[in-house]
């Protein structure tokens, strides 16, 4: 029994699909089947019922499985800890990122951090809210990078900065004639949105929603990135809420579209960097803030004015 067939059939139980797992860990799929099929004959059972689609671990799988998770578990605390012997930052960063942060945080402040602390290595994923979460609770991340607040108390939260929300219009919308955006206009516009799941997308519905509890939005499009509803607006068609670190170099001298800020005070989303250990890589995690915090242009840092859309 390895450590590596424990995380192997951790990967499955997840993903609950041999192919998925296989390539969420970055091994081939007929390795990961292999040593999983290696461990229930040396366990003498069977850990994954793969006769049913998706694939469902066993009742004894189910145990089996549980206790893979606590020994995985303390391996990595064991290679913390180690990693923390000379007090020098070194070692495995593992970060989640939401994909309306991710492209336009991200480039803000890797090339810093990675020079000043060049042996810390970072491993960054896009996912879901609810995903980031599932890695801080199952320890597979280190920490997540969010825009919502965290009802689990034993996921520990720290306040980075509030992004204002930017209005993204079309050249021929009505509302490009206004020197700011107000609240109340956006009671009775269409408005591209992103899929279910995207905590952007819910945070732009409560912010109308506010004003027109009982509007029945027409929505035509809905996508998974945030870059596919600018071209949609480009193409002269509506208009669609964006965070504030998507448009910062927008050109409009260059584009078919037209951004327009929020008259105070301005909606803004909280983002926020979450972690699920505090006993540990704490000088990492706080090395991690810094770096974010010295890179953010200053007219995201200030909570002057701001209304919050959680």
């Amino acid at each position: 029994m390895t450590l590596t067939q424990l995380s192997y059939i951790v990967a499955v139980d997840q993903h609950r699909h041999f192919a998925t797992a296989a390539e969420k860990i970055y091994v081939t799929q007929p390795t990961l089947s292999m040593q999983i099929h290696k461990l229930e004959d040396q366990l003498g059972v069977k850990i994954f019922d793969r006769s049913k689609s998706p694939v469902v671990p066993t009742e004894v799988g189910k145990k089996i499985i549980a206790e893979a998770r606590q020994i995985l578990k303390q391996a990595r605390l064991i290679e913390d800890i180690s990693q923390l012997s000379d007090g020098n930052l070194k070692g495995t960063f593992r970060v989640g990122v939401i994909p309306t942060i991710a492209p336009y945080l991200i480039p803000l402040f890797l090339r810093p951090f990675i020079e000043k602390h060049p042996d810390i290595e970072l491993i960054f994923e896009e996912m879901l809210t609810r995903e980031v979460l599932e890695g801080l609770s199952e320890d597979t991340l280190d920490v997540g990078i969010i825009a919502t607040p965290v009802e689990q108390s034993f996921i520990y939260i720290e306040e980075l900065f509030n992004e204002p929300f930017i209005g993204f219009l079309s050249n021929p919308h009505p509302l490009v004639k206004k020197d700011f955006l107000e609240i109340d206009d956006l009671k009775n516009q269409d408005m591209w949105l992103l899929n279910e799941g995207h905590c952007f997308r819910d945070q732009t519905m409560k912010l109308c929603k506010k004003q027109h509890e009982d509007h029945n939005s027409k929505i035509r499009f809905e996508s998974g990135n945030l870059e596919t509803l600018k071209k949609l607006v480009e193409q002269d068609f509506g208009m669609t809420m964006m965070p504030y670190l998507a448009v910062r170099n927008f050109d409009q001298n260059c584009s078919n579209a037209v951004i327009k800020e929020f008259s105070k005070p301005i909606p803004s989303r909280k983002i926020r960097l979450a972690y699920g250990r505090k006993y540990l890589k704490t000088n990492m995690i706080q090395a991690f803030k810094d770096t974010i915090l010295a890179n953010l242009p200053e007219d995201v840092i200030t909570e002057s004015e701001m209304i919050v859309v959680e």
